[in-house]
């Protein structure tokens, strides 16, 4: 179980206040003032959030003022990875409880054309379904290390 990824990123963004963070994140918020204002969050909660986003490499803090000091909060390479990620939350969101109308949705710079993105395989460009793909159990590296001979060791 310690091997699974999705055990190992539940374990840094699973928590509902993470992933609203990393939300505002990729608006543009930096700052914890806004954070808290945006997502009326305690902040003491708030704190131990960013401090475990900027512990598992997503955020990066940075001072921007010295007396007195502040920080803001910028997405590392790991955290704009994250990225898919939200946006298939809002795709199933949109699909499955939006009863009231889609309050956000994804749209193309160049044309403002709002699109629906789907997973797909980067070898093949096919969408990734049911049907054609399935998750299969891999080799964690313990397992992989005690299943190769000594003598080819």
């Amino acid at each position: 179980m310690k091997y699974c990824p999705i055990v190992r990123s539940l374990a840094r963004v699973g928590e509902r206040w993470s992933m609203l963070i990393l939300r505002d994140a990729f608006y543009g918020i930096t700052r914890f003032d806004d954070f808290v204002n945006s997502l009326q969050i305690a902040p003491n909660m708030l704190t131990r959030r960013l401090t475990s986003l900027v512990e598992d490499g997503l955020l990066e803090r940075r001072q921007y003022n010295d007396k007195p000091p502040r920080y803001e909060y910028i997405l590392t390479p790991l955290g704009h990875d994250f990225r898919p990620v939200l946006l298939a939350l809002v795709t199933w969101g949109n699909q499955h409880f939006a009863t009231e109308g889609r309050s956000v949705v994804l749209k193309e710079k160049g044309t403002g054309r709002q699109i629906d993105p789907v997973l797909v395989d980067s070898a093949n460009g096919k969408p990734i379904t049911e049907s054609d793909y399935v998750l299969v159990q891999g080799t964690p590296p313990q397992r992989a290390a005690a299943a190769v001979p000594a003598s080819q060791g």
